[in-house]
């Protein structure tokens, strides 16, 4: 039987951030082979790994990675079952090791096929698995390239990514903030300009229905009901349909016996008003579109054009919920 020394078991302790009954079993079993100890380990990990691979791992760590130029970056979150776990301190170590690798890949493939410590990281998370006791895995992963990028985590749970069109001065503070939007109000898509037309009328259908479903209780209970839309998008209010509800703007005003010559001052306020009816899909889902969560008089579009010539080329969103 080999003599295993304490220098022995924190060399694997070391090597693989198993504990230390864990290593000194695997090195006896594996004679006082260092190689051989580390194979067990691993062993064990797909063991674990098997047997919990129905287990729901929610909780986690996002990590954020910017390369050096600012013109790469990369999302991922390392996935786990217990908050426990994820607020571990060399779990959230693990999970910024694996960003800094993952920004040298193109896909998850790459990256889970990448090299990590004479391993591959799917190999890594296999032993971890077998450390922790946990399901450890690979959640979301997101890449985005721009001639500037910048990068926001909430809590370990929520990174974000946003490109610019260019590197100035004001291009660190806008993606930030930008990046703060994307994490704060998940955005999926750039403008309404992007939206599928089809998308957009079945989304209509179905926000109108529930609208009117809402109507027919609060009808029932006295209350003031909802306003039901027409539209729900930008890419709806097409220039007919502007002038059509600038038309009924002004017949209102004349109904209402309103002198003609104050229509111009009152016009504008009330289309203003109708737009922000009929765009309430944009509000949510179009990150340009949206109001700037830092200053709500603004839509992020006007902010980002404030800081001079820019704009957003893109952006990529990861979360554990």
């Amino acid at each position: 039987m080999a003599n295993i020394t304490a220098a022995d078991v924190n060399k694997l302790r070391k090597s693989t951030g198993a504990g230390m009954m864990d290593c000194k079993k695997a090195l006896v079993e594996a004679e006082g082979d260092f190689d051989k100890a580390i194979t067990i380990l691993r062993k064990k990990g797909q063991k674990i790994a098997e047997k919990r691979a129905d287990r729901d791992s929610s909780e986690g760590a996002v990590v954020a990675k910017i390369n050096d130029d600012n013109t790469r970056g990369v999302v991922i979150s390392l996935n786990c079952e217990t908050d426990f776990v994820a607020k571990n301190d060399a779990f959230v170590a693990l999970a910024n090791q694996m960003g800094d690798i993952a920004l040298g890949t193109n896909s998850k493939e790459e990256f889970l096929a990448a090299s990590f410590e004479g391993m591959t990281v799917a190999e890594k998370l296999i032993e971890q698995t077998g450390v922790i006791g946990e399901k450890i895995e690979i959640g979301g992963f997101k890449t985005l390239e721009a001639p500037f990028v910048g990068s926001y985590v909430h809590g370990n749970k929520i990174g974000a990514l946003v490109g610019l069109s260019a590197a100035t001065d004001a291009s660190a503070e806008v993606a930030k903030s930008v990046s703060m939007q994307v994490a704060s109000m998940g955005a999926t898509t750039l403008s309404y300009k992007d939206f599928d037309p089809a998308y957009v009328a079945s989304e209509t259908e179905a926000r109108i229905a529930v609208i009117e479903k809402d109507n027919i209780e609060l009808a029932r209970l006295g209350k003031t009901l909802k306003n039901v839309p027409e539209y729900i998008s930008m890419s709806q209010l097409t220039p007919e349909v502007l002038a059509k509800a600038e038309d009924d703007i002004k017949a209102q005003l004349k109904a209402e016996g309103k002198p003609e010559q104050i229509w111009d001052k009152i016009v504008p306020g009330k289309l203003e008003r109708y737009i922000a009816d009929n765009t309430t899909l944009d509000l949510e889902k179009c990150l340009l579109d949206q109001r700037f969560i830092m200053d709500e008089s603004v839509n992020v579009a006007d902010y980002v054009a404030s800081k001079g010539n820019l704009s957003v080329t893109g952006f990529e969103r990861v979360s554990l919920a």
